[in-house]
């Protein structure tokens, strides 16, 4: 059995240390690694993610995140990423890594993902260039994506996301901003090429649970929505997929 920590939009800012630390010292009691599903600092600032890379680098277990939207937003997501993995952190886009647990492999392909909205109310890359620009970058990440889920030989195979593969999770937000908050074309990556679970955040005001058309369990843990530092997942157990709560405490 993986126990796995997740959790994704801490939004670290300047104010935000401290916060994350007393939930991570007795983790490894809990959970195996930690998944963190993207929108790790409030405004994509260098200076953000270095507060949070602070808080990981004592983590007693592994770290593995991908970026969010925030994190691009001032086109310092290397400088963001670079902190990070100077702290240990493996950071994935359009990428996995392989962790060994208690015999076991766990391999997580990762991505930031992206939007474009879900069969029957999608967009096309068809018409003006800013339109085939944006559909074609969610169908490019979906295409890495599968090829990294799918060369994956391990014990058990997540894809970790901070777009929304499924609108399942995304039920309590306006229905206006659905195409903004993730894509089909993501499900369809994961359904070709198989996984155990798929985890993802995003969705502040959306819900936990979905699947996607071929049965795998999709997760939201995004912080806002969970109120809590993280949620716990256990695969391999006789409940496959479970979730446990960590604490009712916020972080961020």
């Amino acid at each position: 059995m993986i126990r796995i920590a997740a959790v994704g939009d801490v939004h670290f800012g300047d104010d935000s240390a401290g916060s994350l630390t007393p939930h991570l010292n007795a983790i490894w009691k809990k959970a195996d690694v930690l998944l963190i599903a993207g929108d790790l600092t409030r405004h994509g600032l260098a200076e953000e993610g270095k507060v949070l890379a602070d808080e990981l680098k004592d983590s007693p277990v592994p770290v593995v995140a991908v970026l969010g939207n925030h994190d691009y937003h001032c086109e310092q997501q290397n400088e963001i990423r670079s902190g990070l993995e100077a702290a240990g952190v493996t950071v994935l886009e359009g990428e996995s890594t392989v962790l060994n647990v208690g015999g076991c492999t766990l391999g997580v392909a990762g991505s930031k993902g992206f939007g474009g909205g879900f069969t029957g109310a999608c967009g096309s890359d068809f018409g003006e260039p800013e339109m085939k620009a944006f559909i074609r970058h969610t169908k490019a990440i979906s295409k890495t994506l599968c090829e990294r889920l799918s060369a994956l030989e391990t014990d058990y195979r997540v894809a970790l996301l901070h777009y929304s593969p499924v609108q399942d999770t995304l039920l309590g937000e306006r229905l206006e901003i659905y195409p903004f908050l993730g894509s089909y074309l993501l499900a369809e990556a994961i359904d070709s090429a198989g996984a155990d679970l798929a985890i993802h955040g995003h969705a502040h005001g959306g819900s936990r649970k979905g699947v996607t058309a071929k049965g795998i369990e999709v997760r939201n843990v995004a912080q806002p929505m969970l109120q809590r530092p993280y949620t716990v997942f256990c695969l391999g157990s006789s409940d496959a997929n479970s979730e446990t709560a960590a604490s009712s405490s916020r972080v961020g």
